[in-house]
């Protein structure tokens, strides 16, 4: 009887952390203890392993049994670490060997079976950035895990063959019913990427040239947009056909988009890397850890944090919570979420394209002349002063959207494809990156204060009419600079090297409600 060890992931978040698990055998009455911060579900693992290995004829020692977890002062949750857990228990009593170096990652089911679970490619990723290349999972996890560059992974069906694999004596070991091999083959199971997208084309737009161009300018440059116009005016067609204009992901995103999506409950891992963005479009009814991210224990992501590197789109945006839609302010401008809760802190990545539609009034019919609103000004005023001012101004396109008229709508012809669009967006996109890769940076969403008053600063003749604007107090510090990314957009789409007046002119428009237009 000794000491047995084998290593296993710890997610805090979207952060693993490579765990040292050590179990000793000792010479009292029989006993199982599980040591260093456990939750729940991990506690739980005492009884799953007993049964786990004595149905695969490898039973644990009738001994006092220790485990502990290293580092001891990290939480740890979840059934991952099963199968580690029962290798290294299985290494100090001496029915396996050559466990010390290798990842398990794996839930153990009573009659020996291996579960995949959620978690598994960022828990990849982060051991081999540790500097590990030995891994084992379960069947339904391997073609994720096998997504890592690096990584050496093996997948089995059940405990027994991973114990034929290290050494133990085959003659003793049951497999369960049809689980009696290791499956290899990647992608026999699992899920395909999924991103939420609507199957959507930019053509079925009809009409709304004005809104087709802010889209268009939102996709090239990766603006935030909000758009207000009364019930039917087309607000959410929109927006769901935003996501067709995007460019497929580098394969740097795709890891970050398809680590987060792999932290799901899913019941077999993903086949795929995710390249489209992705398109989340929650309910104004959902909470704050619903949309921000949350829950018991380790915080947990939500929406804004699986809408990364895509669109988050909020329907009805003055109905939601006041606090939810204040909290996205820190996202918008930072690029990531961090959860502080009393079992630990999380941080996400939340580097979302935010798209929000709003009626005019509570009523939808404010809209002009000759148009009956049942709204008082009180009422007006309440339903978008949940939209605050800091938040809208963190929006460079603000657009007033408007119904399409019968005549309109009889003569209006099929406009241009989302094929048609994307391929001037990328090309916009291919403008700006190389002008700011100097910095970094890839969209023009990302500039700076500093870059746009510095090196990229436009002449006065050019930004004329924005200097007015801010003077007499339409613009704020912060809107000025939007309107000046807006105009680098403008310009990009046009295949000019700098923007001009007409384009600061047009960018300011699309952040007034596009008055003028």
């Amino acid at each position: 009887m000794g000491m047995g060890r084998a290593l296993a992931v710890a997610l805090v978040g979207l952060n693993g952390h490579v765990v040292e698990v050590e179990a000793d055998i000792g010479q009292t009455l029989p006993n199982f203890i599980l040591l260093g911060l456990p939750d729940a579900s991990l506690s739980e693992a005492r009884e799953r392993i007993r049964s786990a290995a004595q149905n695969s004829g490898i039973p644990l020692s009738r001994r006092k049994i220790t485990v502990n977890l290293v580092p001891a002062s990290l939480p740890k949750k979840g059934s991952g670490f099963d199968l580690a857990i029962v290798m290294a228990a299985l290494n100090a009593a001496g029915n396996v060997r050559r466990t010390q170096g290798t990842v398990f990652i794996a839930e153990l089911g009573l009659d020996g079976r291996l579960r995949p679970v959620r978690g598994v490619l960022p828990a990849v990723m982060a051991a081999v950035a540790a500097g590990h290349t030995e891994f084992v999972v379960a069947a339904g996890n391997l073609a994720e895990a096998q997504l890592v560059t690096g990584a050496k992974v093996r997948a089995y069906d059940c405990l027994a063959q991973v114990a034929v694999d290290f050494d133990a004596d085959p003659k003793e070991l049951v497999h369960p019913e049809g689980g009696g091999g290791a499956d290899r083959v990647a992608g026999k199971r699992g899920e395909a990427a999924d991103t939420g997208q609507p199957p959507a084309d930019l053509s079925e737009v009809a009409g709304q040239p004005v809104a087709r161009l802010a889209l268009e300018i939102a996709a090239a440059g990766g603006h935030h947009l909000m758009m207000v116009g009364p019930p039917g005016s087309g607000k959410t067609m929109l927006a769901e056909r935003l996501p067709s204009l995007l460019p497929d992901l580098n394969d740097a995103e795709a890891m970050e988009v398809t680590a987060i999506h792999s932290l799901e409950n899913r019941r077999n891992g993903l086949l795929e890397l995710i390249r489209r963005p992705p398109y989340e479009r929650p309910h104004h009814s959902a909470s704050s850890a619903a949309i921000i991210g949350g829950g018991s224990g380790i915080p947990r992501p939500g929406a804004a944090t699986r809408a990364h590197r895509g669109v988050l789109f909020l329907d009805e945006a003055p109905e939601f919570d006041k606090r939810v839609l204040d909290a996205l302010r820190q996202p918008l401008e930072s690029g990531e979420l961090v959860l502080h809760r009393s079992a630990g802190t999380a941080a996400y990545p939340a580097r979302f394209q935010l798209v929000m539609a709003a009626n005019p009034c509570p009523c939808g019919k404010a809209t002009g002349k000759g148009i009956h609103c049942e709204c008082t000004p009180m009422a007006r005023r309440r339903y978008f002063g949940r939209l605050s001012g800091p938040l809208l101004d963190r929006v460079d396109i603000q657009l007033q959207v408007n119904k399409v008229q019968l005549a309109q709508l009889a003569d209006a012809v099929p406009g241009e494809s989302s094929a048609q669009v994307a391929a001037r967006v990328q090309a916009a996109r291919s403008l700006a990156g190389e002008r700011l890769k100097d910095w970094g940076l890839r969209h023009n969403a990302d500039l700076t204060g500093r870059i746009l008053r510095g090196p990229l600063k436009l002449p006065g003749h050019c930004t004329a009419l924005l200097d007015r604007a801010m003077g007499t107090g339409v613009l704020s510090a912060r809107g000025y600079d939007r309107v000046l990314r807006l105009a680098w957009t403008v310009a990009d789409l046009q295949g000019r090297e700098r923007p001009g007046a007409d384009d600061v002119g047009l960018a300011l428009t699309l952040r007034q409600r596009g008055e003028g237009l």
